[in-house]
């Protein structure tokens, strides 16, 4: 398994979560899984409820910035598995670790996973 760069954790931890959420969007729905469903994902991991998510959306935030206002869930960290070539229980940069949590939940859902199952 590969591990991320100090350049890969700049780049992706300066993506907007704006710029990132239409995707997440498009790749469940295309699955047919619901905007509710990401949102009650979202919430479960960061805590941010709709009126928030859409607030933060409004601001343009980075992930870093998304994250670092997040109540991360405390069963966060058994959220396990490979996702774009990286094992998100190993990646060292926390930020990049959160992010890369989220990017699996989606992926997940996206993949029909019961909602239970998701929500650890």
């Amino acid at each position: 398994m590969k591990n991320t760069t100090t350049e890969h954790d700049i780049k992706i931890a300066k993506l907007t979560f704006s710029s990132v959420y239409p995707l997440y969007l498009t790749k469940i729905e295309k699955k047919g899984r619901t905007k509710d469903e990401l949102l009650k994902v979202i919430e479960w991991l960061t805590g941010f409820d709709e009126t928030i998510v859409h607030k933060l959306i409004e601001e343009k935030v980075t992930f870093a910035i998304f994250f670092s206002r997040a109540n991360l869930h405390p069963n966060a960290s058994l959220i396990k598995g490979v996702i774009c070539g990286y094992r998100v229980e190993e990646i060292q940069n926390p930020v990049t670790q959160q992010i890369r949590y989220l990017d699996k939940l989606v992926d997940e859902l996206a993949k029909g996973k019961k909602i239970e199952k998701i929500l650890r």
